[in-house]
C-alpha cells in the first residue's frame, strides 16, 4: 500500500519566501481554494518554482490549443497516470473549457469509445501512446498531422510530457488533493 502522507508538507510563508507566498494566494484563490497544495509545495524550490510556472503557463492557459483540447489531452494523462490531484484541479478547469460529465465518462474510456471526432480520437490515441510508450507510432502521427500544423504537434507533445512529469511528481511527493 502506498502511503498517503505528504513526504514533503506544504509550506507557508516562512518555507515559501515572500514572493512565493504571494503567487501561492493568488494561485489558490484562482483555484478555488484556501491551499492548493501543489503550488504550497513547490513553492518551496524558490525560483526554480516560478521558473516552472512560467513554463506551465505557457502550455496552459497560454497555449495555442483551444483550452477544450488541452483540458480533454491533461484529464487524459491524469486518468491513466490515476493521479487524483490532476483530475480534480483540471475538472474544475475542464468545465470552464466545455468538458461535461457525458465527455469526462468518454475521456475514461479512452479514443476508442463512440462520439469522438477524428481531431479529438487522434488527440487522446497520441496522448495514450505518448503516456504509455513515450512516443508516437507513425501511423497516429500521420492521423494527429492531418489535424494540427507543426506548431500545434510540438506543443501537444511538450504538454502531454508536462502533465505527466506533473503526475510523477504529485505522486512521488505525495501532494495531497486540495480541500
Amino acid at each position: 500500500m502506498v502511503s498517503t502522507k505528504p513526504r514533503i508538507e506544504p509550506g507557508r510563508l516562512r518555507e515559501l519566501g515572500p514572493v512565493n507566498w504571494v503567487v501561492w494566494q493568488v494561485l489558490s484563490r484562482a483555484a478555488g481554494t484556501p491551499d492548493a497544495h501543489l503550488f504550497s509545495t513547490l513553492g518551496r524550490t524558490g525560483g526554480l518554482f516560478r521558473g516552472w510556472l512560467h513554463y506551465s503557463g505557457r502550455l496552459m492557459p497560454g497555449g495555442r490549443l483551444s483550452r477544450y483540447e488541452t483540458e480533454l489531452a491533461i484529464l487524459r494523462v491524469a486518468h491513466l497516470r490515476r493521479c487524483d490531484y490532476e483530475t480534480d484541479h483540471h475538472i474544475r478547469l475542464g468545465k470552464r473549457a466545455g468538458i461535461d460529465r457525458e465527455v469526462l465518462d468518454r475521456l475514461r474510456l479512452g479514443p476508442e469509445a463512440p462520439g469522438w471526432s477524428d481531431r479529438e480520437r487522434a488527440l487522446l490515441a497520441a496522448v495514450d501512446q505518448l503516456v504509455h510508450s513515450r512516443d508516437v507510432d507513425d501511423t497516429t502521427w500521420s492521423t494527429l498531422a492531418a489535424h494540427y500544423d507543426e506548431r500545434h504537434l510540438i506543443e501537444i507533445v511538450l504538454l502531454v510530457n508536462q502533465y505527466e512529469g506533473l503526475a510523477s511528481t504529485i505522486t512521488t511527493l505525495r501532494i495531497e488533493t486540495d480541500h
